[in-house]
């Protein structure tokens, strides 16, 4: 019983392996045109995204601070925080 909850633990902690293992396992199985494991994946720039995320949450809280004093610069703010929202997605 010890050996197998050593065994699991192990199997756990080997993050890489257990990541392969996936990736292989979803490649052997959906015979459609992604990437190998072996190949690399162009991930998204997280730091990127984060810098797009906080210029689009400053506009909005602009936004909603003009909503008493002004609705249309409010709307045009809030519509444009939006935009760097879909910018966000593809950053």
């Amino acid at each position: 019983m010890v050996d197998f909850i050593k065994e699991v633990e192990q199997d756990l902690y080997d993050v890489d392996a257990r990541k392969l293992r996936n990736e292989e396992y979803i490649f052997n199985q959906q015979n459609v045109n992604i990437k190998s494991p072996s190949e690399s994946i162009n991930y998204p720039d997280a730091r990127k995204h984060q810098i797009v995320s906080f210029i689009k949450s400053g506009i909005r809280i602009l936004g909603y601070f003009f909503i008493p004093f002004n609705l249309l610069v409010s709307a045009i703010l809030l519509i444009l925080s939006e935009i760097v929202g879909i910018i966000e997605e593809l950053v």
